[in-house]
């Protein structure tokens, strides 16, 4: 029982919150409440987890030696040696070609975007995460995906503000993570990922900004352009956006005041300000776009 714990506990399920963004485009299509478009995209959401899953299996293989001496990531399963490098891959291949058959039944579409998914992590695992700049894109472009994976499952277009809205916001997550990285690794952290080396304080902290800045505009302009008030036919979403002020605050403040400096995935599933901001954008977004009175 143990082993299958730990194989569990590989997988990062608390990393599974980023694949929420699935969801994006059934509550901005207005089919939230359509009961079998909410159900394929239930499953899709688990079909892409496992697939992800699968990934960081076989990413933390390959990364062994250097997970083994970082001082957080030693405790994963594989790199403290709970389970072998070889139950770990025969478990990620198996999962991963089950969870891409089924994501084919669901949807071609919806398998075609998650096969996109896999062969640019298995790039971004060999070439891209050490190519500074690009690095970051890449996993802006991840986050994406996991959008656009969800309006195809319910056969809608993605649309433009969706797009830029996630693609700045996952910029601005990465980019945090690279400082969140660099905060708790210090000196040593070109031992562990060559590419932090040519992140200092003052470049990333100026690419936050920048970023920082511009998903706030982005989602600012969204919320009021004539497009977005004709599709909803209201003005108020905009009453959303101190909720989204917050929470990129929020976040902020946890990532420079190191609370969460290990990991700042964890602030959205153990900061309690940041959970009930999010949940707060969330009940109004759906009181609006669907005008419950």
């Amino acid at each position: 029982m143990k082993k299958i714990y730990y194989l569990i506990i590989s997988l990062r399920p608390s990393q599974w919150i980023k694949n929420f963004l699935i969801f994006a485009g059934l509550i901005f299509a207005q089919k939230l409440f359509d009961f079998s478009l909410l159900i394929k995209t239930i499953f899709g959401f688990f079909l892409f987890s496992f697939s992800a899953g699968s990934l960081y299996i076989i990413n933390d293989i390959k990364d062994y030696e250097k997970d083994s001496i970082h001082p957080k990531k030693k405790e994963r399963p594989i790199a403290s040696g709970k389970i072998s490098k070889q139950e770990g891959l025969i478990f990620a291949l198996i999962l991963l070609s089950v969870s891409l058959y089924l994501s084919y039944l669901l949807s071609p579409s919806f398998f075609l975007i998650l096969l996109f998914y896999i062969g640019l992590s298995f790039l971004y695992t060999l070439i891209l995460k050490e190519i500074v700049i690009l690095d970051v894109i890449t996993v802006a472009i991840f986050f994406l995906l996991r959008a656009w994976a969800g309006t195809l499952l319910i056969k809608v277009s993605l649309s433009e503000w969706l797009f830029i809205c996630t693609i700045l916001l996952a910029l601005f997550l990465a980019l945090t993570k690279r400082k969140s990285e660099i905060f708790l690794l210090n000196n040593s952290a070109n031992c562990h990922r060559k590419v932090l080396e040519s992140y200092s304080h003052d470049f990333i902290d100026q690419m936050i900004s920048v970023t920082t800045a511009s998903s706030l505009i982005a989602y600012t302009i969204y919320t009021v352009a004539p497009e977005t008030v004709h599709k909803f036919k209201t003005k108020n979403l905009v009453l959303t956006l101190p909720f989204v002020i917050y929470g990129i605050f929020r976040y902020l403040y946890l990532v420079y005041h190191k609370r969460f400096s290990d990991n700042p995935d964890r602030a959205f599933v153990k900061d309690v300000p940041l959970l009930v901001d999010i949940l707060l954008w969330l009940v109004c977004v759906i009181l609006i776009v669907y005008k419950f009175k």
